[in-house]
């Protein structure tokens, strides 16, 4: 599908995890690189994709968030609730607001200078936006999480979808904001589901962190997978030492699905914010994300890990620290 050796994606992570240097490392391996538009300036994004084309990597994507419409929300219940993590870490509730992340002009950056892979997160782009990126050569993929999504995303035209169940780490790629886990799919249930209403390629992600792993989608119908929390901790990635520490100490047992962090759903590891949280949390994206920023921060820069997004999927336990290349070769080999 990528004219890459193997057919495996790096998930693009958002945050500061996905660096140009862990997505050329996964290309070199013989895997196909991603890297995260979420978060980042359009300039930042620009120097990132210049420097990773200087490394000659092949086939590597780039992911975008779709902004979601502007709605008003009540924080002040939950301005109270962060107000007493933030007195101990001794940092400030960020003030909550509206951004679509610079939507607009990473379209414009990725359509002047286009890049093998676009995917897209959090909605599916318009059948224009789509094709404008088809038409310079760009393959698109749109991240869905129910078939009703799958459906949407292959009207609009995409080349491939990118099935995340519920297993992933990380945010939930869902549509709707609003939606809750009853729309739940774990990735084995949504292949079987989609492959029955379309015909488009497959890539499978969630929970996927060795060789049988891969095995179990392929077989399934899936034509390529993608794994994001495998790569968590190889030396390639930019997670904070704190993160990388929890994960490799095994500090927390499970994970959980909240939106305590950002106001978004994501399977993260269950630490005292998640769990003392996760009920109160409104379903205001990416508003709580601003608020809660400030806290993540010192929580970084203190090393305290109970009040830290600890991004993860459900097969965290067997993350390792090792090179790109070598969580490729394990999963692949």
């Amino acid at each position: 599908m990528f004219n890459s050796k193997y057919p495996l994606v790096q998930a693009p992570m958002a945050g500061g995890v996905s660096t140009p240097k862990l997505a050329a490392a996964v290309c070199k391996a013989g895997g196909v690189g991603f890297l995260a538009g979420g978060y980042k300036t359009t300039s930042a994004l620009k120097e990132e994709i210049e420097e990773l084309k200087k490394q000659k990597p092949g086939v590597f994507g780039v992911n975008l968030f779709v902004p979601e419409e502007e709605r008003n929300y009540d924080f002040k219940k939950y301005e109270q609730h962060i107000k007493r993590i933030a007195v101990t870490l001794q940092a400030e509730v960020g003030v909550p607001r509206y951004h679509d992340d610079e939507w607009q002009n990473k379209l414009v950056l990725l359509t002047n200078h286009p890049v093998p892979l676009v995917s897209f997160t959090f909605g599916c782009p318009s059948k224009d936006v789509i094709l404008a990126l088809q038409e310079k050569g760009t393959f698109v993929i749109v991240t869905v999480t129910t078939p009703k999504e799958a459906k949407l995303a292959a009207e609009a035209g995409a080349d491939a979808l990118c099935l995340q169940g519920i297993e992933a780490g990380g945010h939930r790629g869902s549509f709707d904001n609003q939606e809750e886990k009853e729309e739940d799919y774990g990735v084995l249930e949504l292949i079987d589901l989609v492959k029955k209403q379309s015909s488009l390629p497959l890539i499978a992600a969630g929970g996927i962190m060795d060789k049988d792993d891969v095995e179990i989608v392929l077989t399934a119908g899936a034509s390529a997978v993608q794994v994001g929390t495998a790569f968590l901790c190889c030396k390639e990635s930019g997670a904070n030492p704190t993160y990388k520490k929890a994960l490799l100490n095994k500090t927390y047992k499970e994970t959980a699905v909240t939106r305590a962090f950002t106001g978004r759903r994501a399977r993260g590891l269950a630490n005292a914010f998640l769990i003392s949280l996760t009920d109160s949390a409104p379903a205001a994206y990416p508003h709580v994300h601003y608020m809660t920023q400030p806290l993540r921060k010192k929580a970084a820069e203190q090393g305290a890990v109970d009040y830290l997004s600890l991004w993860a999927g459900v097969g965290h336990n067997k993350v390792k620290s090792c090179s790109a290349q070598e969580i490729v070769g394990s999963l692949m080999t």
